[in-house]
């Protein structure tokens, strides 16, 4: 058996907050395997099912971010699961948005719910970090987690999460890096911006070259009209009609 953990805040005001990213995931999961309904159970909304033939818990603690780890040792205490079997999902603002990083074991880096979970249930759990971004300053940060996700992010909010509930089995399989694989062909785009990269321009719509500016702004020799009568016009006459005479 396989517990993957969702962090987040409870409640509808904290629903689409940065901060409940990995509540959407463990709920994307849910969704795409025919999960039955969360029960409240071990301080935490928990669902049973299977993912890939393997069974699987989804978990979403209820004790507010700070306190996940009391709920995520309930369940690892009751089924007897080790660090290793264990996986959560979380939000990370020191990676862009849509970036994704798995790694098993480390330190919290900051973050308080891996600040509750760690010394309640060891440090070797895999830690799946999802990107949101950081908003810059250290004073931001706070109210940029616990804000809801803009309109314009849904462009990868909505693919890394469809990603993740295709790919969960990955997560079950500890096939680490073939879901960092997956997930960023996910949140690549569909190509509609293939323009914009170096490259990939359409053929179709390429330019003439252009002129160097030093060409540009070059003026043009000036015309000289030649005198078609008189002495010069003579000269000019026989010297051209002499130039004209050798053989090729």
């Amino acid at each position: 058996m396989h517990l993957i953990v969702g962090l987040g805040n409870p409640g509808d005001k904290y629903r689409h907050n940065r901060h409940n990213i990995g509540f959407m995931a463990v709920d994307a999961i849910a969704r795409r395997h025919g999960f039955p309904a969360f029960r409240e159970k071990y301080q935490g909304l928990i669902a049973e099912g299977q993912v890939g033939g393997d069974r699987v818990l989804l978990l979403k603690p209820q004790t507010y971010m700070n306190s996940s780890g009391d709920s995520v040792q309930a369940v690892a205490r009751f089924y007897k699961l080790g660090p290793a079997d264990v996986s959560v999902i979380y939000d990370e603002i020191d990676l862009a948005p849509g970036k994704v990083r798995i790694k098993i074991g480390g330190g919290n880096g900051g973050h308080n719910g891996l600040r509750s979970i760690d010394p309640q249930i060891g440090t070797g759990y895999r830690r799946i970090r999802l990107g949101v971004g950081h908003p810059g300053h250290k004073d931001l940060v706070m109210p940029h987690v616990l804000g809801d996700f803009a309109k314009a992010e849904e462009a990868w909010l909505a693919p890394l999460l469809d990603a993740i509930a295709d790919n969960a089995a990955m997560i079950v399989k500890g096939d680490d890096s073939g879901l960092m694989n997956k997930l960023a062909i996910a949140t690549q785009g569909d190509g509609a911006d293939r323009a914009q990269r170096p490259g990939t321009a359409d053929p179709t719509r390429l330019k003439a070259p252009a002129r160097s500016h030093v060409h540009a702004a070059r003026p043009k020799p000036p015309q000289v009209k030649l005198p078609s009568t008189g002495p010069m016009a003579d000269m000019l006459k026989k010297l051209f009609d002499k130039g004209s005479s050798g053989e090729g």
